[in-house]
């Protein structure tokens, strides 16, 4: 396992045997690194231009040192024009991925506060993951056994207080990666929520005596029938393996705030009746990463400590073609008794949300965040790397904030008056779940949610988009699963943990 320390050593004089320093456009070495500059003094520009080092995002470069410096390699890695929490992220990644079978790694990046200490640890250790779970014959671990993060900073507490933190993030997102890089053969409703059961177990072990720990409850398809959750049970009539509602709670005496996450565990989805493309059905294991981000979101503030209640909801189901899959037609009765029209069995995540949802709004939370793979809609809006935020103003505003500070990029969309009118255009239920528009299919789903938060305060991602990155490695986000949505979440929980509730709770 790869041990993180502080130093404030120099770069230069560092016998780690790999340094990492950051480029910047201008052929200079970014902050962290002015020893090693200063070591190289002339030659440094001509040894960037004959590399074509531009200092662009991205760019990698590995250089023997011959003795310039103490170190035998020099990593020289692109920060791009502005060197802020977010650039140092993904090049700390790229580095990780750069660096191999080195016993030692000593990063010389700017790190002179703690939000840029956070950004390196995190980069490092999440441009470093791979699944190989599945591999006959595993790789040999490449990672380096220390990786030393170089910063004048080390000795103020609130720099060296920021590492356990980044771990437990890496943690939770490298976990959250696993689920929904497996199999969706390995990981059916039933063994997804075996699989939250074991992590709330182990998680629970790890804690500090006096902690408070986290309860689970695992409702399955018999349980469902008898509260009546007829969205997942009709998403997940097709499939053999039966739905389940996994929930949650974490409840710290000294709770400042209430939190209800919702998360969408579509363990694989076929389209149902409304059959998918093939190709579209290639990646749909990624369909509960919603559900894999709020509970791994719920586990680190756990681990965490923090003074936040969260009631977490984890809707699973496998959205089949079988002899008892949902029909266009059919009429479902969602748990808090709303009726709603089947038109496309492909929007089955709405409706186990529905279910998931209405749980949610009888816990009585402050504010209530749902996380879902939902839309494509939101992908033809806002791209592969962009989540969509809809919902209140104010909750939306602080989710957006918690994604910025998080390093997750998201955008505010907005839920038009008019979508009230669309989601109550059935003619035999009480809502359409889909009424063949083609226009705002993203903001028709935001607003059938809607209908099911009670009145809370409430936000909603839609990370159809960057829950799965279909391309090779990129800075901290590694092929396959990105774990979107877990750094937002706890960050949004951080937040909570120093504000007052967002609005009080109707009565």
């Amino acid at each position: 396992m790869t041990t993180f320390a502080l130093r404030t050593a120099s770069p230069a004089k560092t016998r780690a045997e790999a340094v990492v320093v950051g480029v910047l456009p201008d052929g200079m070495l970014a902050p962290g690194a002015e020893d090693v500059a200063t070591a190289y003094g002339r030659r440094l520009s001509g040894l960037l231009a004959t590399l074509g080092l531009k200092g662009a995002p991205g760019e990698v470069a590995k250089v023997p040192t011959a003795g310039t410096i103490a170190s035998p390699l020099l990593v020289l890695v692109g920060l791009g024009a502005d060197p802020d929490a977010a650039a140092v992220r993904r090049a700390a990644g790229n580095a990780a991925r750069a660096v191999t079978n080195a016993a030692s790694v000593a990063l010389a990046l700017p790190a002179d506060s703690a939000a840029l200490v956070r950004a390196v640890v995190e980069g490092y250790r999440l441009g470093g993951y791979a699944f190989s779970s599945y591999k006959s014959k595993p790789p040999a671990p490449t990672t380096p056994a220390e990786v030393v993060v170089l910063t004048p900073a080390a000795r103020r507490a609130e720099v060296s207080s920021a590492v356990e933190p980044a771990q437990v993030l890496v943690d939770a997102v490298s976990a959250a990666r696993d689920w929904v890089n497996t199999p969706p053969a390995d990981l059916t409703p039933p063994a997804f929520a075996d699989a939250i059961a074991a992590a709330v177990k182990a998680v629970n072990k790890g804690l500090a005596k006096g902690s408070t720990k986290v309860k689970v409850d695992v409702l399955d398809e018999t349980r469902l029938a008898e509260l009546g959750c007829g969205g997942l049970l009709g998403v997940g009539a097709g499939s053999s393996a039966p739905p389940r509602l996994v929930e949650l709670r974490y409840a710290p005496k000294e709770a400042v705030a209430h939190v209800a996450l919702v998360g969408k565990g579509i363990t694989f989805d076929s389209g149902g009746l409304w059959i998918k493309p093939a190709a579209s059905m290639a990646t749909m294991k990624e369909d509960m990463a919603g559900a894999a981000a709020v509970v791994q979101a719920t586990l680190a503030a756990a681990r965490l400590g923090l003074p936040v209640r969260i009631s977490a909801f984890a809707a699973l189901a496998e959205n089949m073609i079988g002899e008892a899959a949902m029909r266009p037609g059919d009429v479902l009765t969602t748990y808090d008794g709303t009726t709603v029209e089947v038109s496309n069995t492909d929007a089955e995540g709405r409706l186990v949300l529905a279910d998931a949802l209405g749980r949610a709004v009888e816990a009585r939370p402050d504010t209530i965040v749902d996380i879902a793979t939902l839309t494509g809609h939101m992908v033809m809006a806002l791209g592969d790397r962009i989540a969509g935020v809809m919902g209140d103003d104010d909750v939306v505003a602080e989710v957006l904030a918690a994604a910025a500070a998080a390093g997750e990029d998201a955008w505010p969309m907005p839920i038009p008056e008019f979508m009230d009118e669309r989601i109550r255009s059935s003619g035999v239920a009480d809502l359409a779940q889909y009424d063949g528009v083609r226009w705002g299919g993203g903001l028709f789903a935001a607003a059938f949610l809607r209908a099911f938060t009670g009145g809370l305060p409430w936000a909603h991602l839609d990370i159809a988009g960057p829950t799965f990155n279909k391309g090779g490695p990129s800075g901290h986000l590694a092929a396959g699963a990105t774990g979107y949505g877990v750094a937002t979440l706890l960050e949004y929980l951080t937040s909570r943990a120093s504000a007052a509730p967002a609005a009080s709770v109707p009565a």
